[in-house]
C-alpha cells in the first residue's frame, strides 16, 4: 500500500497538481481546530466548515482532547498563537467517535498481548505523562469538548483574549452543533 502512495506521489508532482494547494504557513482565518484522528472527518470536517488550504491550522488526536497539558496538542496551539498568528479555537469532537470507550487496563493488555513488556510499558510512565489519562476514554462527546475546553481557557500560557468554542460534529450529515 505505501509503494502505490508513493507511485501516486510522484505523479501527482510530476503534474502539477500541487500548485492549488500552494499557500503560506500562516491561517489565513487565524482560526486553529483541535479535533479528532477519525478517518471520516478528513475530509468531511474542512467540507462542512467551508474550509480550504491555508485557512486554519488542524491539530488532530485520538479523542481531539487535551491529555497532557504541555503535550503536542497544547503545544501546537502555542505556536499556532504565538507564531502563526491564532485569534481562535474551535474543540470539535463527533458523533460514534472511537476514543470515547478507550480504557487504560483493556489497552494494557493489548500492549502485552502485542509483545510489550510489563517493564516496557512501566518505563512509558517516566517520560513526563499520565499513563492513565493518555490512554482514558469519556463518557459523552459533550463532556470531553468541554472539559478540553476548559482546559484551555484555564491554560497559564494560553492568553485570556484567545476564543475558545467547542462543538460536536455529525460524522455522517457534518452538521456542526455548539457544546460551549
Amino acid at each position: 500500500m505505501i509503494d502505490q502512495i508513493l507511485e501516486h506521489n510522484k505523479k501527482f508532482v510530476l503534474s502539477g497538481e500541487y500548485e492549488r494547494y500552494i499557500t503560506d504557513k500562516y491561517p489565513s482565518k487565524k482560526i486553529a481546530v483541535v479535533t479528532c484522528m477519525d478517518t471520516r472527518l478528513t475530509e468531511l470536517l474542512p467540507a462542512a466548515m467551508g474550509l480550504k488550504n491555508g485557512d486554519v491550522n488542524i491539530i488532530s488526536n485520538a479523542g481531539g482532547i487535551v491529555a497532557h497539558p504541555l503535550g503536542e496538542t497544547v503545544r501546537s496551539l502555542i505556536v499556532a498563537i504565538y507564531e502563526l498568528g491564532v485569534t481562535d479555537i474551535m474543540v470539535v469532537g463527533h458523533t460514534d467517535c472511537g476514543a470515547r470507550g478507550l480504557n487504560p487496563a483493556e489497552i494494557n493488555k493489548e500492549f502485552i498481548r502485542r509483545g510489550i513488556s510489563q517493564e516496557k510499558i512501566e518505563s512509558a510512565q517516566y517520560f513526563g505523562s499520565n499513563y492513565t489519562r493518555c490512554f482514558r476514554g469519556f463518557s459523552s462527546i459533550e463532556e470531553s469538548v468541554s472539559d478540553t475546553v476548559v482546559s484551555l481557557k484555564k491554560h497559564p500560557l494560553i492568553p485570556h483574549d484567545i476564543d475558545i468554542t467547542g462543538y460536536n460534529m455529525n460524522t455522517v450529515t457534518g452538521e456542526l452543533t455548539r457544546i460551549i
